[in-house]
């Protein structure tokens, strides 16, 4: 199993976590799930550029430009620059954040991260 098979129950598990914080009009939470499924998947192209179409989509929805603008920059790194490994590790994935700096994985995401590892082997 590779690293997208491995990893997409656990993104799609964040990814529904923000739908429903988003339909619940919780959008600090909404995109806090958002980033998670960021961090846990972005060594998957496609899952890295399925997080960042959807952080585009909150960045419309919001007439957030600095989202918006960030994300489309963001969308074309992550088809880009995900498969030659070019990832600062643990970046949340937001325009709030510069997309080159490494940041802390949260115990949570570490977690997560290692069973994906774990079930590649």
């Amino acid at each position: 199993m590779n690293f997208t098979q491995s990893a997409t129950p656990y993104v799609n598990k964040k990814m529904k976590q923000a739908n429903d914080s988003f339909s619940n009009h919780d959008l600090e939470a909404g995109f806090k799930a958002l980033e998670d499924a960021h961090v846990i998947g972005q060594h998957s192209t496609y899952h890295h550029t399925v997080v960042h179409y959807q952080m585009l989509k909150f960045g419309l929805k919001q007439r957030d430009n600095k989202e918006v603008f960030g994300q489309i920059i963001r969308i074309m790194g992550a088809l880009t620059k995900t498969a030659i490994g070019l990832l600062p590790e643990g970046n949340t994935g937001g325009a709030n954040v510069n997309p080159f700096k490494p940041m802390p994985i949260s115990p949570e995401n570490k977690a997560i991260l290692n069973q994906i590892r774990q079930a590649k082997s």
